[in-house]
């Protein structure tokens, strides 16, 4: 090979290395836990907490890790929402039983009890902790978390979380806390609706605040990741992604689910979740797809572009319906207010359809879990009066600021 040719295969393989982050290196806290030869867990009988997502780098459980492990003495595993092995579908209770592949017994933490009782835990030293969380108060293993851990405290138990990446980064923090008023299974604790923890440090921030019940405090111990900074999206680790439920499919789809998630729970609108977008889409038969559209990019808000869009559901609000409306295309993670756009979807949609109240629209019932899901009622109440997001930009964004500086104090990373 000539020195020309050398010179400029050395130039191109140092600008594909300068190039490219080496994000191979993020590693999560089971591949650790791993390589330290499970230290934490040695001579333990351990109860594991996971879901299809509790998996290394090559896509192996955490269930099948650990009971291969010969210094892992594996002996019950817990189910939230979906399953161990992910063979439940949304809001489906999950039975006791055993895994069909291991033999070990698993208890139920979605259906008649969503938090271990003494009779679950009394043969066990360890409680473990390997779900993939995706940034938002709503989604329901956090709930599960915090309950674990109380049930960990009151039993005299050690709770050990296996940390994974917060797929918005660790740097968003968006709408209200939890009034006491509105604590449900969507709205456990008092974090905003858009967290930047990891779920790692979301334990520490419940435990040393003393948010979990009667205050109680457990024995905790947080496998902390090696790789991951605050500043990465999840496509940016390089990790595989396994769907956390069925309509997280993909890792962007984290993105989406704030950006929807809370007007969804109207039943009004369709937000592409019976479609081939899940949290991406604002669609109904009223709406003026090519009006919305252009209005809402009017607003210029940061990191966002519309396009209508017309399709028909499989499954879900409008099936079989030919309807019409928007698709969210985010451009940049870092400046998009993820959870206010469904805010100004409802504002521009009533400015062009003013007889179409979504509120109005609604069952009772889902006025109340929107409330929920948000954590307070004078979200809604304030918007009602206008459909002005203007109106309730203060009370979206009072605490978010002043809360995420706050836990700074318990970030890993």
């Amino acid at each position: 090979m000539t020195n020309y040719r050398m010179k400029a295969l050395l130039l191109f393989l140092t600008t594909l290395l300068c190039a490219t982050p080496l994000a191979s290196q993020v590693k999560t806290g089971v591949e650790v836990l791993r390589n330290r030869q499970f230290d934490v867990l040695q001579n333990q009988r351990v109860g594991l907490i996971t879901n299809p997502t509790g998996v290394d780098r090559y896509l192996k459980s955490t269930v099948d890790i650990f009971h291969e492990a010969p210094e892992v003495n594996l002996v019950a595993l817990f189910a939230p929402e979906h399953g161990v092995r992910g063979d439940y579908y949304a809001g489906d209770h999950v039975a006791d039983t055993r895994d069909e592949k291991t033999g070990i017994p698993v208890f139920s933490l979605h259906g008649n009890t969503r938090k271990p009782t003494p009779e679950m835990l009394k043969n066990i030293d360890i409680l473990v902790y390997d779900i993939q969380d995706i940034g938002s108060r709503s989604y329901t293993y956090i709930s599960t978390l915090g309950l674990a851990m109380e049930a960990a405290a009151e039993n005299n138990i050690k709770m050990v979380i296996l940390d994974r990446p917060n797929p918005l980064g660790g740097l968003k923090f968006e709408g209200p806390l939890v009034e006491n008023d509105f604590v449900s299974f969507v709205s456990q604790y008092p974090v905003t609706y858009v967290h930047g923890f990891t779920v790692g440090e979301l334990a520490i921030f419940l435990n040393k605040e003393q948010l979990l019940k009667n205050g109680v405090q457990c024995e905790l111990f947080v496998v902390e990741m090696e790789g991951w900074n605050r500043q990465m999206t999840f496509m940016e680790t390089d990790l595989p992604w396994v769907p956390s439920s069925p309509h997280i499919p993909h890792a962007e789809t984290a993105w989406f689910y704030p950006v929807s998630g809370i007007l969804g729970e109207l039943y009004v609108m369709n937000i592409g979740v019976g479609y081939t977008l899940p949290f991406h889409l604002f669609a109904a038969e009223w709406i003026n797809a090519p009006k919305l559209s252009e209005n809402l990019n009017n607003l210029n808000i940061p990191g966002v572009i519309f396009r209508p869009i017309h399709y028909r559901p499989y499954y879900s609000v409008s099936q079989g319906t030919l309807i019409h409306g928007v698709q969210v295309h985010i451009t940049n993670i870092s400046e998009v207010p993820l959870s206010l756009i469904q805010f100004y979807v409802l504002q521009e949609a009533y400015a062009l359809h003013p007889d179409k109240n979504v509120f109005e629209m609604c069952a009772p019932s889902r006025l109340d879990m929107f409330d929920k899901v948000v954590g307070t009622d004078a979200v809604r109440i304030l918007f009602q009066q206008r459909f002005r997001v203007e109106d309730i930009l203060d009370l979206w964004n009072r605490e978010a600021a002043s809360f995420g500086k706050y836990v700074e104090r318990y970030f890993l990373y």
